[in-house]
Order: structure tokens, then sequence, then C-alpha cells
């Protein structure tokens, strides 16, 4: 488990992390949102020790990462894959990691086969790609077997067998009862992959929650609804609060209310319904709803586009 309580990072006059306060439990995997700039890296920073909060506290099952007395076997990070010496061999790497927590070299041995980097285990780091290097970041991480993992981007340079296997992974340690917590910018994978969202803007927490709930709370569900007798039942949906729109084919989209509560309205009218179905916003247009005054770097473009869209 994760928990922050009041956590703030500055920089001179910047404040990175604006006293933010969340708890991350285990058993679940929660995606950590936000636009560039936000947040996120510093906030993982300051779980794991590499930075110091300027004020509030966080700590990792129960303590500050620093006061663990195996830090590997509680927390596992991926922060920069590339934080590795480019001279040594990843079996080396792996293996010097090990020694300094007593962790057995069939440990190493596990993690690579875990992670599919049997076949080059014994060439030099430096000569990796951006995939491999993704993977080898990944076994570090999963040395110790820790309670908490704690990833930065984990499918970045992966090709699409590799996202499937973090994807697969990640699901696997929450189902264990481990602490999954992991940043992504691929809302599509993110939505298949985590349970729980925690969304950050400008330092701040903008919304956190199950998945659904943070698409259903930023974009609302709509209802698409056919029927040979809508000139009847539109008035009922009206005055009842909804707000009815037409939505092409001879359908229309229903805001404000539930499919049950059209389906009963229409039932107890004596309605026929051809069509009721309820539509979602995806996890991206969520995303882009709730961080688009929260972006620091915005292409011209993409603001225009928000614009027209409103």
């Amino acid at each position: 488990m994760i928990e922050a309580h009041n956590l703030t990072k500055r920089y001179g006059s910047k404040t990175a992390v604006d006293s933010i306060s969340f708890t991350i439990p285990p058993g679940t995997v929660t995606g950590f949102l936000g636009p560039n700039g936000a947040g996120k890296s510093t906030t993982m920073r300051m779980i794991v020790g590499l930075d110091r909060p300027t004020s509030g506290t966080v700590t990792v099952n129960g303590k500050h990462y620093a006061q663990h007395r195996s830090p590997l076997r509680e927390v596992g990070a991926l922060l920069d894959a590339k934080a590795v010496h480019s001279g040594r061999s990843a079996r080396s790497h792996l293996r010097t990691m090990a020694a300094t927590h007593g962790i057995p070299t069939r440990r190493v041995d596990e993690v690579i086969e875990m992670t599919g980097l049997a076949g080059v285990a014994g060439k030099r780091v430096g000569g990796f790609s951006l995939g491999m290097g993704q993977r080898l970041g990944i076994a570090s991480a999963l040395l110790g077997d820790p309670r908490t993992l704690i990833l930065d981007e984990p499918v970045n340079g992966l090709d699409p067998e590799g996202v499937q296997w973090v994807r697969h992974l990640t699901r696997q340690l929450a189902a264990e009862g481990r602490t999954v917590f992991l940043s992504s910018h691929l809302m599509s994978e993110m939505a298949q992959t985590a349970d729980q969202l925690l969304v950050i803007g400008r330092g701040r927490i903008i919304t956190a929650g199950a998945v659904q709930d943070v698409i259903d709370a930023a974009t609302g569900a709509v209802v698409r609804v056919r029927s040979p007798q809508a000139a009847e039942l539109v008035p009922l949906l009206r005055s009842a609060g909804a707000t009815v729109e037409p939505a092409g084919d001879g359908a229309f989209a229903v805001h404000d209310s539930a499919a049950e509560q059209i389906g009963e309205t229409a039932a107890r009218h004596g309605i026929v319904l051809h069509e009721l179905t309820v539509q979602r916003a995806s996890l991206e247009e969520a995303y882009m709803t709730l961080t688009q005054d929260a972006v620091e770097y915005r292409s011209e473009t993409t603001h225009e586009a928000m614009e027209a869209a409103r």
C-alpha cells in the first residue's frame, strides 16, 4: 500500500506537487495519469526516496522507503530504464543488484526468463533497443519479488506483444495481492489494465476513482434510443429532466437519464422501443476533458480542435 498525506514538492518558486493526498491499495492496478509536467514523475520519485518532499509524507507498506531494511523486497520501481551502466550485461547488472540485498542468483535467472531477456542476458546493455531496456527495467523492479510495484511508462518502446505482456503481468501481480502503481500515456492500454485511476494536473489531484466512474463523471453516459413512438416518448423524458437531441437514423440521444429509467417510462406508457443503447466515452475523451485546463505544454492544433468541439 502507498499512502501520501499533503505531499508537496517545490523547486524554488515552482511547485511541482501541491499538497496531494491519496491511497494506492493492494490487490489493484492503479493508473497514474496527467499531462507532461503535471508532477507524476516527481511524485513517484518521492515515493522511493529519490526526491525529498518539501512537506507532507508518503509511505510504502507503512514505512518511509528509507526505513525498509531491504527496499528491493518491499518496492520494485521502474523510473528510468536508461539508468544502467552501458558496459555491463543484463545478467551482470541484475546480479549486482541482487548481491546488495542478499537475493539468490536463481532469482536473477527467474526474472530474466520472466521478462524475455534470456536470449540477450549476456549482451552489453549499451546495445539494447528501447524495448529491451524497458524489459530489463521491469526485471530489476521484479528482482526482489516485492509487494509493491511502481512503474513509470512501462510499455514505452515495447512492441504489441510486449505491451500485452506488461498488461497481463500487472494484472497477475495485482491478483496476487500486490500494489501496482503505473503511469502511461497510452489511454487505450490504461483502460484495459487499470482498476483505479489517479489523475493529476499542475501538481494537484484532478480526480480519482474506478476507471468507469472517472469516465462517466467527466463525460456522462449518453443513451441512444429509437422508437416508432418518439413523438410520445420525447416529451415524457424531457418532463422528467432529461435532455434529448437528434442522433441521426431516426434515433435520439438522451442525456441525464439512465437507460433503466427510459425503459421503465416507455413501458409505463405502452411505448415500443427499437433501440436502447448506453454509449460511453473512451478514457481518452474523458482524460482530455479532465486535463484541458491543466496542460502546460499545448500544441496549437490540439487547442483549436478542443475549442471547436466545445
